[in-house]
């Protein structure tokens, strides 16, 4: 079935750029250098959600001290996490419209950057070419990403509620980009002799390699023999009805990448993804001052409000309303008090010791929490073409920065309603690194968020 002539008609409009780029650019510049930074990934809950929430007074209480600065025009690009993620540390979508788990090692298939073909779910069932929707073969080399149109209407709705989803306004779309390149920021900061590390809450023990889910014991790849003694080796596997789906993969974007799955640097491989705990994990980094460049801080699916269907009371997910069949629509409305209000702890914890960390003291540094997408609200309908999808539709999620080091000239409290996407989180990350852009971050039209991490002087 073909897209319906509205839709198809938003996607020849506006665009974030008018010729995708890609590959990589000039060195951008706006904010001053920066020593340390540590991104904390949220899930699944938009600006509105987040913003006024009762159950979440922490990160509020953030935005009404002025102790951050807020971007209150912020969207994510797409869906759903995985292509978010992407998007964030490598600037493309890398032909990858799904939450599929790696192909791990594999040497012998073909990276959805050379053949073309999107790696997707196809909700909706009409997609007019052909996609993929196995495992992700490993990313590398050059070639072309896939599009993201202004609106979904195949991959990630939730028909019949929900049949046109905004991957950014209901608007705004990007183009497919030849020459992208299969690298991220983690390569950049290895190249030019910085560090980089990913934070991946209730990670195994016997680290990330192979491994996409795990409670932070058993995993997806655990073994079971009721006939032998329990082992680490020998332990109840990680089912769907069985132990909760805590740390996912999909979550920790590195994983994806041929040079981290092979490890063709020391400083580039599995070895950098540990988890919260342990001699070399989160909070010893943090006590001990002894943290890279870039902290990619990911808490576990009933830490970062994503929920999961067998959690407890603070781990379920949002229960949605009737009128939507157990979907949320975009407002508070139907948000299960308990997931906000884990996801907030978690936040208090982790931005204390990270301000507690002698690491914080030392240079200037910034600590960003951003939320990846929003809760897949769409409408039932299509809008006419070149219509914006109401506000609690759109994929406006929230952004908020914290700085150390700064001087009298910086101000705190800043709320910016200057248009940012997740490719100026990227390319504002690499003007503090003093790295090139990189794929879509090198678009016209991204800018670095120098009103939120302060002026370079």
């Amino acid at each position: 079935m073909k897209c319906s002539k509205t839709v198809v008609a938003g996607l020849l409009t506006a665009s974030i750029a008018s010729a995708a780029i890609a590959g990589e650019g000039k060195t951008p510049s706006g904010i001053p250098h920066l020593d340390h930074l540590f991104v904390i990934m949220m899930e699944n809950h938009s600006y509105q959600q987040v913003v006024n929430n009762p159950a979440m007074p922490f990160i509020n209480g953030l935005i009404a001290k002025h102790e951050v600065n807020l971007a209150t025009n912020y969207f994510a690009v797409g869906h759903p996490s995985l292509t978010n993620y992407l998007e964030i540390v490598g600037g493309s979508n890398f032909g990858v419209r799904s939450d599929n788990s790696p192909d791990w090692h594999n040497h012998s298939c073909q990276p959805n950057l050379q053949t073309k073909i999107p790696n997707a779910d196809n909700a909706g069932g009409n997609y007019p070419n052909p996609i993929e929707s196995g495992n992700v073969c490993p990313i590398a080399g050059v070639g072309t990403d896939a599009a993201t149109e202004a609106v979904d209407n195949w991959n990630e709705v939730a028909p019949p509620v929900f049949n046109f989803l905004a991957n950014i306004d209901g608007v705004q779309s990007v183009p497919a980009a030849a020459n992208t390149l299969g690298k991220t920021i983690g390569d950049q900061l290895v190249r030019y002799g910085l560090s980089w590390k990913t934070y991946q809450e209730s990670l195994p023990v016997s680290g990330a390699d192979g491994v996409d889910n795990s409670n932070g014991t058993a995993t997806d790849k655990t073994t079971y023999n009721a006939s032998a003694p329990l082992s680490p080796t020998n332990l109840p596997p990680l089912t769907p009805a069985g132990l909760v789906a805590a740390y996912a993969v999909k979550h920790n974007p590195f994983a994806y990448f041929q040079s981290v799955q092979e490890g063709w640097s020391p400083e580039n491989s599995v070895r950098n993804m540990v988890g919260f705990d342990g001699a070399h994990g989160l909070y010893t980094d943090l006590a001990t001052g002894h943290v890279p460049s870039l902290s990619w801080i990911v808490p576990n699916q009933c830490d970062d409000q994503h929920g999961r269907g067998n959690g407890d009371a603070f781990c379920q997910f949002d229960q949605g309303t009737a009128a939507f069949q157990g979907l949320t629509d975009g407002t508070q409305v139907g948000l299960n008090p308990g997931l906000s209000e884990q996801a907030d702890v978690t936040l208090n914890k982790l931005v204390t010791s990270i301000k507690a960390s002698p690491a914080w003291h030392d240079g200037r540094n910034a600590v960003v929490i951003v939320w990846d997408e929003n809760d897949y609200s769409g409408l039932a309908k299509a809008l006419p073409a070149n219509t914006a999808f109401p506000a609690q539709n759109q994929n406006a999620v929230v952004l908020a920065v914290e700085t150390s080091g700064t001087d009298d000239r910086d101000r705190a409290g800043v709320k910016s309603q200057t248009f940012y996407t997740s490719f100026s989180l990227l390319k504002t990350m690499e003007a503090g690194f003093r790295l090139p852009c990189l794929n879509h971050a090198c678009d016209s039209g991204v800018k670095v968020m120098s009103d939120l991490f302060g002026e370079e002087r």
